[in-house]
């Protein structure tokens, strides 16, 4: 009874951890950590079945590691024909109707009851890392394989009985639960983050990460430069009322695409879809001088585009002279005033804030309270 309600305790804990996890490595951490204690194992990894290169890859190691073992391997996989148990055996019986089912391995090698699990490179990892046993689970996602979890106990331990390969099972169980809900939540938080139509991110994205940005240049305004390319797609009302909406949307598509390939070359960039016509690149780290090379090269592929009238681009960027930028607003309405003046001026190339000279216009524009001219409206430059 004790024994049972300590399991309880166990996968209730192995849940609430996966539950709390906010990235990936920390769910599958939290798996591992919880396995390993809730079996009493003293080494646990987590191990996913990439179908296309057919291999299970570790996702981590957690305990006891060996020294070939690292927390968060960046390439340790093995080929799965290796491990036949996932692709073959388990599967066609999940197939037949049947349940996934764990089993126990030692190395001393197979014995009664473990055959349809048995590995003879498992057998051998286990002597070769000293463990005298291991249990292992396959993890079950939307009816098809995921992956594995694995459970090693060291030398001075007792062996892994089957009574430890049922609660395994319940335990994989768990942990695919949580990965379910863990890519549920993913999915709701890209989805927050990104714009339907381009799949670029989004203006709330944007915000997110230059205030970050912004934060940074603050604390070290000598080594974190910031820069807002901010871009404005020609022609789409012409399009969206003499072709379709159907036909502007293909083009700002095109254009998103076009805007992915240039914000490449800036390492780490963010390329965004502000909403209508407006898209943006956020680099952090480039220098300003990179920065605009980007931003041409965004302006001549822009006027390549077979459906628009070409791109209206702003360049801000606090490796020019633009005065102090305490804050994401400032570096938006600077960059915002720049490409209005590109667009006003219909220039092929970027107008870049703070290369002027002290009376620059595009300071002025963005630092003068109330609206701006555009595309004959009045409308403020960027306030958020």
């Amino acid at each position: 009874m004790a024994e049972e309600e300590d399991r309880l305790r166990a996968v209730v804990a192995l849940a609430q951890a996966m539950a709390a996890a906010h990235t990936p490595r920390e769910s599958w951490l939290a798996a591992a950590q919880g396995a390993r204690r809730a079996l009493g194992g003293s080494f646990a990894a987590l191990s996913v079945w990439e179908r296309h290169r057919g291999r299970l890859r570790v996702l981590v190691n957690a305990g006891e590691r060996a020294p070939d073992e690292e927390e968060f391997p960046e390439d340790e996989a093995y080929p799965v024909h290796q491990f036949p148990e996932i692709a073959e055996f388990l599967h066609e019986r999940w197939a037949g109707g049947g349940e996934p089912d764990a089993w126990v391995e030692t190395a001393r090698g197979p014995s009664a009851g473990t055959a349809a699990g048995y590995c003879h490179q498992r057998v051998a990892a286990l002597r070769r890392r000293g463990r005298s046993s291991c249990v292992v689970a396959p993890i079950v996602l939307h009816g098809l394989a995921w992956g594995e979890l694995y459970v090693g106990r060291s030398l001075d331990a007792p062996e892994f009985e089957r009574p430890d390969a049922d609660f395994a099972t319940v335990l994989a169980s768990v942990i695919a639960a949580g990965i379910a809900q863990f890519e549920r939540l993913e999915e709701a938080r890209r989805l927050a983050y990104t714009d339907a139509l381009t799949g670029l991110a989004n203006r709330r994205a944007v915000d997110a990460r230059l205030d970050e940005a912004i934060e940074r240049h603050r604390a070290d305004p000598e080594g974190v430069v910031v820069s807002l390319v901010v871009c404005d797609l020609n022609g789409l009302k012409r399009v969206n009322d003499t072709r379709g909406h159907a036909v502007g949307d293909r083009l700002l598509e095109r254009f998103g695409s076009v805007l992915s390939l240039c914000g490449a070359m800036l390492p780490g960039a963010l390329a965004a879809r502000l909403g209508g016509d407006e898209f943006c690149l956020l680099s952090t780290g480039p220098s300003a001088d990179e920065v605009v090379r980007v931003a041409d090269e965004l302006c001549v592929r822009g006027a390549e585009l077979e459906l628009g009238e070409g791109v209206a681009c702003g360049v801000a960027s606090t490796g020019d002279p633009i005065g102090p930028v305490r804050s994401a607003r400032r570096l938006f309405r600077l960059a915002d005033a720049a490409q209005y003046r590109a667009k006003a001026a219909r220039s092929a190339k970027p107008v870049v804030a703070g290369r002027e000279g002290p009376d620059d216009p595009v300071l002025r524009l963005a630092d003068e309270p109330g609206p701006a001219p555009r595309e004959g409206e009045r409308r403020r430059i960027r306030g958020r």
